[in-house]
């Protein structure tokens, strides 16, 4: 097999993030989608950007007359660069006459797992690390019930921000299967209770990645925002180099539209339509198993039946966590989920669920069978991975990668490969005819993000 070196893409987040070449066969036409390219921010540009605001005074007038502000900054599974940010930010608290000692930084874990102690560092920097009161969510401890919505969630939050004077997020605006788009009101789901995570995935259908628009999910988030006063975000977006490129600050009702639309222009890759190959890089959401899974394989979901898919990720941290919707499924878990989902509904929704069901189901079962997903990690020097990931099969070794393609494909085939190199980051496109048979609910991997 004639090889040569041309791609370099990145991989494992938070921890080395390291460049990574790949060697492809000649006999492969390969695709690769970056993004626009965009230039990094400065800390000068970012600071203008802070003292730009949109619909809100200066945070050092916002922070005025109060003394234990606290800042909401999304968890590991997002790559949001908040260690960049709060330098800034406690810069300007210092102004308003609060310490760094005085300010509460929550990380919004909503039902994921914890973040290893050596990590936080890494997600807020050192100063604020050291200096700040670091707290880490749990959804199932420290939470009060502030009321319901006009829909009947039930809102219990981290008692921390009740105990605040002073709301302000840190968030990237990247998509996700839940709300479309994570960031704006979105972040107020990672210090929510419980029951009212599980009430909101439950209850009202996700919106499929990278389709956030009018969905009552996002309104069902703006009121519970606003309800816990999280009326004020930093908003960021980076490229596929973890580099910000993107920072807004201020009223996120009024801005994240247009946050939304800047990920949709610049971060845009069409489906991989004819692809033989569909490659997809988790970086920069590849801390995990469970990250993966939920942030990195969207590309995937898209490929033909008889197409060869890889995902390449590093899982630094092995399987990870999330209360709601693990990887690793348990024999009781589809009756569990059941449950979940008919305890958060009225009598007339599990009616229509029910009638929905019946609807869709169809006459005979599909006989369609699908290549299984390698998913190649670069550098095993981490956790093991178990080995029974439904429809996934691990590999280190990318010459094992490119042996399992030939099986699949045929020796020496001109083979079309669509290469997606920051797949967490990136908006799909349809551009041509839908996949037959295939429409968005099937698109979706079978787990779900806060």
């Amino acid at each position: 097999m004639s090889l040569h070196r041309e791609k370099t893409l990145r991989t494992d987040a938070w921890h080395t993030g390291q460049p990574l070449e790949l060697n492809f066969p000649d006999h492969w036409d390969v695709q690769v989608l970056w993004p626009a390219p965009l230039p990094a921010l400065t800390d000068e540009q970012i600071a203008d950007r802070l003292d730009r605001p949109a619909g809100r005074p200066l945070i050092p007038e916002m922070c005025h007359g109060t003394s234990r502000p606290l800042v909401i900054v999304d968890d590991l599974n997002r790559p949001t660069p908040a260690a960049r940010l709060l330098p800034l930010l406690l810069e300007r608290f210092r102004k308003a006459g609060i310490p760094a000692g005085k300010v509460t930084i929550l990380i919004a874990t909503g039902t994921h797992g914890a973040p290893q102690p050596c990590s936080i560092e890494k997600k807020v920097g050192l100063e604020a690390a050291s200096g700040c009161r670091v707290l880490i969510h749990d959804a199932k401890r420290n939470c009060a019930h502030i009321g319901r919505t006009l829909s009947g969630t039930p809102v219990l939050v981290n008692k921390a921000v009740l105990d605040s004077d002073f709301v302000i997020g840190i968030g990237g605006v990247y998509p996700n299967y839940t709300a479309g788009f994570g960031g704006g009101s979105k972040l107020a789901l990672g210090v929510l209770g419980f029951r009212s995570i599980k009430t909101l995935h439950f209850r009202f259908k996700g919106s499929g990645w990278g389709r956030e628009k009018n969905q009552p999910l996002r309104t069902e988030l703006d009121e519970i925002a606003r309800m816990i006063r999280l009326n004020t975000i930093i908003s960021l977006h980076i490229n596929a180099d973890c580099e910000i490129v993107r920072a807004t600050y201020g009223n996120h009702f009024s801005y994240y539209d247009d946050e939304v639309a800047f990920a949709r222009k610049f971060f845009s890759a069409p489906i991989p339509e004819g692809a033989d190959v569909v490659i997809s890089n988790a970086y920069p959401s590849d801390l995990s198993l469970t990250a993966v899974l939920q942030k990195g394989t969207a590309p995937l979901q898209y490929a033909a039946a008889h197409a060869s898919r890889i995902v390449i990720a590093c899982c630094s941290d092995g399987v990870g966590d999330h209360g709601l919707f693990p990887v690793i499924k348990t024999p009781c878990l589809a009756a569990v989920q059941f449950m979940r989902r008919l305890s958060v509904m009225k009598p007339y929704e599990f009616v229509q669920a029910i009638t929905r069901r019946l609807e869709r189901r169809s006459p005979s079962k599909s006989t369609e069978t699908r290549n299984p997903i390698w998913l190649y990690r670069p550098l095993m020097r981490f956790e093991d991975l178990p080995t029974n990931i439904p429809g996934y099969r691990v590999l280190d070794s990318w010459s094992d990668v490119l042996a399992a393609i030939d099986r699949e494909q045929g020796t020496g085939k001109r083979l079309k490969v669509f290469l997606y190199p920051c797949a967490p980051l990136q908006s799909l496109t349809q551009t041509g005819t839908r996949l037959p048979g295939r429409d968005a609910r099937e698109l979706q991997p079978p787990v779900m993000t806060y």
